[in-house]
């Protein structure tokens, strides 16, 4: 969704998005070597919900998958302990086109499938899961500010 509200214009400083920003998807590698030269001890990062199921849930990109497998050796390999965020202001577009994404009780399945695919793949060299980032933002800013409230599906 945030990949869509960008592109309306007015919505962001200068009609700034986020394609390319720091580019850590090419460049994981050399920012993990900076991280341990840090002697970072852990690195929280995100997983891209339509990075890993494009619509949402069905079909997976093992490319998308791919990815933070190499993240997640490779941090580990510098002796970082990887730290994943399930749900960081992703939701998949075509959910939220399909049934209104977060304010429907469908999307309960769907997330549950999700975070098991990570937990299957991931699992056995992730100790550490952040089921939503900074939830208490994602409610009180998201829904309760902004007078949504969930629908009764």
């Amino acid at each position: 969704m945030w990949d869509e509200f960008v592109r309306i214009p007015g919505k962001t400083f200068k009609a700034t998005n986020g394609d390319v920003a720091v580019d850590h998807y090419h460049r994981f590698e050399e920012d993990v070597v900076l991280m341990a030269r840090a002697r970072l001890k852990a690195y929280r990062f995100s997983i891209s919900w339509p990075r890993v199921l494009p619509n949402g849930k069905g079909a997976v990109n093992e490319e998308g998958l791919a990815f933070y497998d190499r993240l997640i050796n490779t941090l580990i390999a510098n002796d970082i302990e990887p730290i994943v965020t399930i749900y960081h202001w992703d939701l998949p577009q075509a959910l939220q086109a399909e049934y209104g994404g977060w304010e429907s009780r469908q999307i309960i399945e769907d997330f549950t499938n999700y975070a098991g695919l990570l937990f299957e793949r991931f699992g056995d060299r992730v100790q550490h899961w952040v089921t939503l980032n900074e939830q208490n933002v994602f409610i009180t800013h998201g829904y309760f500010n902004s007078g949504a409230s969930a629908s009764s599906d």
